[in-house]
């Protein structure tokens, strides 16, 4: 089977991260088990998951080229939420994609396409689950502003690392070696190696190098 595959970052400051990377490696991995052929790989670049289809130039140009191309009617994605993170925008365009006659599959979750009621029920609870991810994440974040606010005052807080200058060559860097299939040990170690001091302390420990990569992949 021929098909196209669909990636999304939702903001700018992921496009120089491994979103795209880990995604593509998912979905060629994917096509290489199954035995299809990945025709051509189309990337949303700092689009929200709560945009809907009309908002999103890529999804715009895969439709277009999937109805023109005939034999290449499915569209693959690493997984449900980089689709969307709305559900209602999530059902929008699997409704969309099912009128066009064309069929949608994921990586992590099959048959999102299904008319089988038990499918369909499992495909929107999936899609909840990310809207709710995602509110809470933003939920957290204000809680946190509000009460530092409260004790000082202010809600800005520490600056989360990659933020100041040259802190984000850093990142991309683990984020490069964490593509490649290195553990948190060995990032640390490379870091150490290279002369790379963290914003505090004397050395990278592999605590600290997850808890950053942790942030950038809720960020996505």
């Amino acid at each position: 089977m021929r098909v196209f595959a669909y990636l999304r970052v939702s903001g700018k400051g992921q496009l120089s991260g491994d979103g795209f990377t880990r995604q593509r490696l998912a979905i060629e991995k994917w096509c290489a088990r199954e035995g299809h052929t990945l025709v051509k790989i189309f990337e949303e670049r700092g689009v929200k998951g709560a945009t809907d289809m009309d908002d999103r130039p890529a999804w715009r140009d895969m439709v277009r080229e999937a109805l023109e191309d005939g034999a290449a009617g499915t569209i693959v994605i690493e997984r449900l939420d980089r689709l969307a993170r709305d559900l209602m925008v999530q059902e929008h365009i699997v409704q969309d994609v099912i009128r066009r006659g064309l069929s949608l599959v994921s990586t992590a979750e099959p048959d999102l396409c299904s008319t089988d009621p038990t499918r369909i029920l499992i495909r929107q609870i999936l899609g909840a689950v990310a809207a709710y991810d995602k509110s809470m994440i933003v939920l957290k974040l204000r809680g946190a502003r509000e009460r530092r606010r409260e004790a000082s005052g202010r809600c800005e807080g520490a600056k989360p690392y990659g933020t100041f200058e040259g802190e984000s060559q850093v990142v991309e860097r683990m984020r490069s070696l964490r593509s490649t299939g290195a553990g948190l040990n060995a990032i640390a170690a490379a870091l150490n190696d290279a002369g790379i001091k963290p914003r505090q302390g004397s050395a990278w420990y592999p605590m600290t190098v997850s808890r950053i990569l942790d942030r950038e992949e809720k960020a996505a």
